[in-house]
C-alpha cells in the first residue's frame, strides 16, 4: 500500500511538473508573440501618418473629404498611401503620431494600383524599412498599423491568410499578387503599413470585404516599391491604350478547334473611339480580339496587363476574329490619357 501511494505521489508530482512545463512553454510562446507585436508597433508607429483630405465645393469653399493612413518610407518625407485616400483632394493634411501637423504635396498617384505618394517636410522621423513580399508565407504573423475611424496608430495583428490574390480597383483593373490577411482593417486603415515580425513593411493595407469579418487585403510591398519609384520620378505611371470598350466572350468550340486556338475566350469589341489606335488599325464593333503581340488574349484583364509603358508608340500585331475569319492587323498603342 505504501509503495502504491508512493507511486501515485510520484505520478502526481510528474503531472504537476508537466503542467508547469507546458504552462511555461505556452507563456514563452505568448511572450514571443507579444514581443514581436509590441516591437513592431514601437518601431513603425512613429512613421505612420493620419491623412485627412479637403475637397473643393462648387462655391470654392474647402470642406472635409475623407481620411486614411500612410507611412514615411524615406528620410526626406515621402509618404506612401492609397490613391483612393487622396482622390479629388485640394488640400492634404498629415498628422504624425507625435501630434505634429503638416500640409502635404501630392507627388503622384496611380488609381490602377490604388497607390499614391505624397510628401511633407518632416526632419527627425525615421522611415519604415521595407521587407521582401516575395518571401512571405501563409500563416506567418503580420501587424497592421493605421488610423481606423480616426483612432490614431491603432495596432491589430493576425496572419497571412493567403498569397497571390487579385483585387479589382475602382478603375476596373486588377492588382495582382495581393496579400490576404485576417489582421483587422476598418475604414481609415487604408494606406497604412502591414508589417512582419521583424518590423519590416511587407504590404500597403488596401481593403476589407464588408460585411465579412477578417477578410482583408494589402498590396504587396514589392509592387508598391516599383510604383512609388515611378511616381517620384515621373509623377504618374505610363500605360498604353488602344481605345476600345469590350467584354469577355466565349469563342465557339468549332472555331477554337479549326484554328487550333490556345484560348477559348476573347474580347468582343463593343465600341471604338474615333481616331484612336484601334480605329486607325481598322478594328470594328463586333470584332473579337484573340491575340496581342503574339500572346493569346482571353479577356480584358489579359489585355490590360499587356498594355504597359513599353508598348507606347510601338507597332504591334493584333489578331481578331471577324465573323469566322481571323484577321491580323498592325496597331500602334498610344500613351493612355489620365
Amino acid at each position: 500500500m505504501i509503495e502504491i501511494d508512493f507511486l501515485l505521489n510520484r505520478t502526481d508530482i510528474k503531472a504537476e511538473h508537466d503542467i508547469y512545463e507546458n504552462q511555461n512553454f505556452d507563456d514563452n510562446i505568448l511572450d514571443a508573440y507579444s514581443l514581436a507585436v509590441t516591437n513592431a508597433a514601437e518601431i513603425v508607429s512613429p512613421a505612420v501618418a493620419n491623412i485627412n483630405t479637403f475637397i473643393e465645393r462648387k462655391s470654392g469653399e474647402l470642406t472635409k473629404g475623407g481620411s486614411g493612413s500612410g507611412f514615411l518610407f524615406t528620410p526626406d518625407g515621402f509618404i506612401l498611401t492609397n490613391s483612393h485616400v487622396i482622390q479629388k483632394a485640394k488640400r492634404i493634411e498629415v498628422v504624425l503620431s507625435d501630434g505634429r501637423k503638416f500640409i502635404a504635396d501630392l507627388i503622384g498617384d496611380d488609381p490602377d494600383t490604388d497607390l499614391a505618394v505624397i510628401r511633407i517636410d518632416s526632419p527627425g522621423i525615421s522611415p519604415v524599412k521595407f521587407g521582401d513580399s516575395a518571401k512571405i508565407k501563409p500563416g506567418q504573423l503580420v501587424i497592421a498599423i493605421g488610423n481606423p475611424y480616426g483612432f490614431q496608430t491603432t495596432v491589430t495583428a493576425g496572419v497571412v491568410s493567403a498569397l497571390g490574390r487579385s483585387l479589382r480597383t475602382a478603375t476596373g483593373r486588377l492588382i495582382d499578387n495581393v496579400i490576404q490577411t485576417d489582421a483587422a482593417l476598418n475604414p481609415g486603415n487604408s494606406g497604412g503599413p502591414l508589417v512582419n515580425s521583424r518590423s519590416e513593411v511587407i504590404g500597403v493595407n488596401t481593403a476589407a470585404i464588408l460585411p465579412a469579418q477578417n477578410i482583408c487585403f494589402a498590396t504587396a510591398i514589392n509592387t508598391a516599391k516599383f510604383i512609388a519609384a515611378k511616381l517620384i520620378k515621373d509623377g504618374k505611371i505610363k500605360r498604353s491604350y488602344i481605345g476600345i470598350a469590350g467584354q469577355d466572350v466565349q469563342i465557339h468550340r468549332r472555331i477554337v478547334h479549326y484554328y487550333k486556338l490556345s484560348a477559348d475566350k476573347s474580347i468582343m469589341v463593343a465600341s471604338v473611339e474615333k481616331n484612336c489606335p484601334a480605329d486607325k488599325a481598322g478594328i470594328k464593333e463586333g470584332d473579337r480580339i484573340i491575340e496581342f503581340s503574339g500572346k493569346p488574349v482571353s479577356g480584358i484583364d489579359d489585355l490590360h496587363k499587356m498594355l504597359t509603358e513599353t508598348q507606347v508608340n510601338v507597332k504591334t500585331n493584333l489578331k481578331v476574329l471577324r465573323g469566322t475569319d481571323i484577321l491580323e492587323v498592325k496597331i500602334i498603342p498610344s500613351e493612355r490619357r489620365s
